[in-house]
Order: structure tokens, then sequence, then C-alpha cells
């Protein structure tokens, strides 16, 4: 009698086709480039997605894979919405309000200036649709952002609402598309997140303002100086000079001073930290400002440099210089003279260019090291040391390189016209005080102390060596 063998295990599927869970499921209405460009990077990560329209059969082209039917439909199907349609629209979701309730909506919408409503657009559409759970999200993003996956320009999403389970939904999606999230609390911070895609520019709003408020005054400064004294007591025009001559000299000097005042705020917290003996005060609101704004300063300080270095490489083409070029050889001809070759004056032009093309190459280092795509594949350390140590460096090479281009002119009475210094002279103020009050940081004694405070040790603190106790 031949006996059965059961086998010991058994298999219900074969071996790697077991049934995978099916994806979610995620509603959008709104067939716009948003909603477009948002159903594309959902379907892409995984999800699925199906768009609730007023008109399905006419909504235009949608992503490879997702369905599209009327509103009521589609948000019977899935119990996260995205409401991606202008506010003046919502009118319609309140006769929805009975296949709403309990869904989760993420409303994405913006104004187009501050103030427009009374109430902010998620606060509105939480009281069209009471039986929901509105947060807001998403709406700091762009289409373009959606398409092309986040980068480290737009890789933040911040959302808010009053439903802890609702948010947690929505930080799974905006985590799963590659987002980071950062909750702002209730939805009465809706208002603040609305507003934050209508600000221009913020964080370059100071940087810019000293820069143009630089460039005026030296402007006119030059302006009086190079135009106008010529005009009043030599009767020539030289008004030709604004275009490139005056810019010229413009460039350099607000590029100097900014490259300095990157650097300032930092010697002043060095300074607070030494006078008070600790670190753990904080700084005053104007500082804490300033050295938030560095970057920009920087940057905008390289811009101005840029353009120095490109004003200044066309110079031998004008026709102002051509003419005076060839004006001068006639007039050597026909006097038949030959200036002389002065090897001092050889080395002082030669090392005025060398500093200049060292300190924008070290300019250009600092500034693109300062971008976030490249700031992010440094350590800390070599940030560190690119933006302090090779940024003095920078700033004592352009400060050196002034420095040459004025040379011996300052002993010249015909340098101070109606009195007033040369430009460069002002320019040379500030990098000087700042490279002078750096030496001082950097002696031994100042920087072990400066270092001590900064790990942490208190002039009047338990710590402090003047105040033994008295059982040592």
């Amino acid at each position: 009698m031949s006996e059965k063998v059961k086998p010991e295990s058994v298999s219900l599927y074969p071996l790697g086709t077991a049934a995978a869970p099916e994806p979610e499921l995620l509603c959008i209405f709104g067939t716009g480039d948003f909603g477009r460009s948002l159903g594309q990077r959902l379907l892409q990560t995984g999800y699925r997605g199906v768009y609730g329209s007023r008109s399905p059969h006419s909504c235009g082209p949608l992503p490879q894979g997702a369905q599209v039917m009327s509103h009521a439909a589609a948000a019977q199907l899935a119990s996260l919405v995205f409401i991606c349609i202008h506010r003046e629209n919502y009118s319609f979701l309140e006769t929805l309000a009975p296949h709403l309730t309990g869904k989760v909506l993420v409303d994405v919408s913006n104004n187009l200036k501050k103030d427009l409503y009374p109430e902010a657009n998620a606060e509105y559409l939480q009281r069209l649709v009471p039986g929901a759970h509105v947060v807001k999200s998403f709406n700091t993003l762009s289409a373009w952002a959606l398409q092309n996956g986040p980068s480290d320009a737009n890789r933040q999403v911040y959302l808010c609402g009053n439903s802890p389970e609702a948010k947690q939904m929505v930080v799974e999606v905006a985590t799963k598309l590659g987002f980071t999230v950062l909750d702002r609390g209730s939805l009465y911070a809706a208002r603040e997140l609305e507003d934050f895609p209508l600000q221009l520019f913020p964080e370059w709003r100071l940087p810019l303002r000293v820069a143009v408020g630089l460039s005026a005054s030296f402007f006119f400064y030059v302006l009086i100086r190079d135009v106008i004294y010529e005009y009043v007591e030599q009767g020539k025009d030289t008004s030709f000079r604004i275009m490139v001559s005056l810019a010229n000299k413009v460039f350099p000097i607000v590029s100097l001073i900014m490259l300095c005042l990157c650097y300032v705020p930092g010697l002043i917290a060095a300074f607070l930290q030494l006078y008070r003996g600790t670190k753990y005060k904080r700084f005053p609101d104007w500082l804490d400002r300033w050295m938030l704004c560095r970057k920009q300063l920087g940057l905008l300080a390289l811009g101005f440099a840029s353009l120095h270095v490109l004003y200044t490489l066309i110079i031998p083409i004008r026709y102002y210089v051509r003419y005076r070029l060839a004006a001068i050889t006639i007039s050597q001809i026909q006097k038949n003279q030959t200036d002389e070759f002065v090897t001092g004056m050889a080395w002082r032009t030669d090392s005025y260019y060398s500093m200049g093309i060292l300190g924008f190459a070290l300019y250009l280092v600092v500034g693109i090291t300062s971008l976030p795509s490249v700031s992010n594949a440094l350590s800390w350390r070599e940030f560190s040391f690119i933006q302090s140590k090779l940024g003095y460096l920078t700033l004592f090479f352009c400060t050196f390189h002034t420095y040459l281009y004025g040379w011996n002119k300052f002993l010249n009475h015909s340098s101070y016209k109606w009195y007033t210094p040369p430009p460069y002279m002002l320019a040379l103020v500030l990098p000087s005080v700042v490279l002078v009050f750096k030496l001082l940081v950097l002696l031994p004694c100042v920087d072990r102390r400066l270092t001590r405070i900064r790990q942490g040790w208190e002039k009047d603190g338990p710590h402090d060596d003047s105040k033994k106790s008295l059982l040592e």
C-alpha cells in the first residue's frame, strides 16, 4: 500500500509573485498646471490618482494613469483630497459637503496680494465644509518644483491644521514625495503661510538697500569730483565718463565695503563675548539680523566685483582711451622723444593686477561655496575654513589691490579736488579697520580666551579660575 507524502509547507503563491498591496488613492480637485504637476508627481512616487473636474470629458491632457470624473464621484473614492483651485471657485464645495465629511482637504491656494480677504483661504474652506479636516500645505511650491522634484532651494513644505491625524496624513505624502515638512501649528497660521509666496526676496531687502545706498552715494561723490569739478574749474565737458569710468570707480568701492560688512558683525560678536565673558547672552536684534544676511551681502559684493572686472576688460577698446594713446604717440613722434622704462612702476602695476586677480579668484571660491548645492557637499569645517579663512584672505588681497592702486597719490595735492579725498581712500577706511581688529582677535592671548568662552567657559561662572574653593 503506497503512502502519500505530505509536503512540509505549502506555498499559496509562487515565489516572487505575492500580491502587492494596492497603492493608496489620492484625489485632486482641479486640472490646472499645479494639479497636473501634483498628479504626475504622485503617480511617479507610487500613488494612484483621480481627478475631480466640472467637465471630465474636456479638461485637457492629464498624467498618464490618472482617472478623471466628477467632483462628487472622485471625492467618494479617496480619504485625502487636494484642493487645487482658486478661492473664487470654492463656493461649489459647499454643495459637496456631504461627500467631503470626514475627508482630509489639503488647501494649496494663494492670493495675489496680502489682506485680500478678511480670513485665510483655508479658514474659509473649513467654514464651507465644517465636517472635513482642512490642512494648509503645498502652497509654497510651484508647478515647476513638483515636476522636477525637490531641490535644495524648494525642499521645505509648510503645513498647519487643527487635526493632528489629518496633518500626519499630509506629512506622510509630502515625505514620500521627497519634501521636508515644517509644522506651523493650527489652522490659525494659514494666513501666515499664504503670505509666504507674496514676499519678494525678504532676505535680500536689507542687503539690496545697502548696495543701492552705497552705489548712489559714491556715484554722486565721484560725479562731483570727476565731472562737475572739471566743468566748473576748467570748463571741460567730461560727462561721457559717466557710463564707464565713473561706474568702474563705484563698483570696486561698493564691492570692497560690502565684503567688509560680511565680517564686521562677526568681529562685533567676538568683542561682545570677550567683554561679557560668556556666550550665553543674546546679541542685540540688529546684530542678529545683520549676521543672518551676510550671505546675501557677500553675493552682492561678488556681483559688483564681477562688474568691475568686466568694465576693466573693455577699457582698452574705449574710444577715449584709443584717442588718448594715439595722441600721446603722435606727440612723442613729433618731439622725437621716448618715455624711459621705470622698473618700479612696472613692479607696482604688475603687483596691482596680480593682487586683483588673486582677490577675484578667491572671491569666486567664497561666493560659489555659499550656494546651497555646493555648501551641502562640504563638511562644516571645510565650509568654515573657506568662508572665514579664505574670506579674510580675499579681503586682504582686495584691500592690498586698492592700496597699490592709490600708491602715493594721497601725497599729491591735486588729488584733493575741492578739498575732498579720492573715493578709493574712503573705501580703504573700513577694510583697514576690519583687518586690524581681526589681527587683534588672532593674538594668542585673545584667541585663547575667546575659544574658552565659545566652549562654554564663563567669566562669572562656577568654572572661573579666579574663584577657587576655599577647601582647595
